[in-house]
């Protein structure tokens, strides 16, 4: 889970000024912007907490989402949220509206480590990801990235991974490097997901895939977190990224984070 998290603030700084390069400085400044966690990781540890309060209370997955996502973007109202999503945060009746952006997907990752089946990962990402990405495409895009994590975590590698997106959700027909150079800022799943699983799948290492997500020059962030959130449990997160990556956390996130590793697991650390 803290893989969504490097990714998404190794990217933060290109997402809407977008490279087409692996070769930048992680965690570096650009275009006058300075690295930040952002929506990516507050609703990622927004479902974390969600997941970890139901499994604990034995209370509804989506009821705690909604109350998780809710307390989190409030208190982090300047992370980066679309104008639909921070109506919902604010709402007294938050109700789904039909999204199939891809804030589904970036945040599920939680979700395939709490679960101890693929089944069960799937029913845990459809519960948070339904209150407000109810759009099939939504549910889709959450889906794929739940079971590539789920598949991951469980020492799959990478062509039980890819033909499993391959049968289920998507069909990875393009390379990276067929992708970049017209590649563009897309925000849905179902032009934003697969190319970001694709980062990951063409990766040599957990770094490598989270600077091949921000070189598609898309949004960066995000990408960087789907294939992040992935490639964590695949290759294992470097000591150093996780202290750097720590360090970008106020600390109530932080204990989210820690106790969501204590009950369910965590990244594996890289060699």
């Amino acid at each position: 889970m803290l893989g969504a998290i490097i990714g998404d603030i190794a990217g933060s700084v290109y997402e809407f000024g977008g490279i087409k390069t692996k070769d930048f400085p992680l965690f570096g400044d650009h275009g006058g912007q300075k690295c930040r966690f952002t929506d990516d990781s507050a609703m990622t540890l927004a479902v974390a907490g969600a997941l970890l309060e139901a499994a604990e209370k034995g209370e509804d997955p989506s009821a705690c989402a909604v109350r998780w996502m809710q307390r989190l973007g409030r208190k982090y109202r300047d992370a980066g949220y679309g104008g639909t999503f921070i109506r919902w945060l604010f709402s007294d009746e938050p109700k789904p509206y039909n999204s199939y952006g891809n804030g589904s997907a970036m945040r599920v990752s939680p979700a395939a480590w709490a679960a101890e089946s693929m089944e069960e990962a799937l029913r845990y990402a459809d519960a948070v990801t339904a209150v407000t990405h109810d759009h099939p495409e939504g549910m889709k895009g959450a889906r794929a990235v739940a079971a590539c994590v789920y598949l991951a975590r469980k020492g799959a590698d990478k062509e039980t991974i890819r033909d499993h997106v391959r049968q289920h959700y998507y069909p990875l027909n393009k390379s990276l490097a067929e992708i970049r150079p017209g590649y563009r800022f897309e925000v849905s799943c179902q032009r934003s997901v697969p190319e970001a699983i694709q980062a990951f799948l063409e990766a040599e290492s957990f770094e490598d895939a989270v600077r091949g997500a921000v070189s598609l020059g898309g949004d960066s962030d995000t990408q960087a977190a789907i294939a992040g959130s992935i490639a964590g449990p695949y290759f294992g997160i470097p000591e150093n990224l996780r202290e750097r990556a720590l360090g970008f956390l106020p600390e109530d996130l932080k204990e989210i984070l820690f106790a969501f590793e204590a009950r369910f697991g965590a990244d594996k650390r890289a060699d």
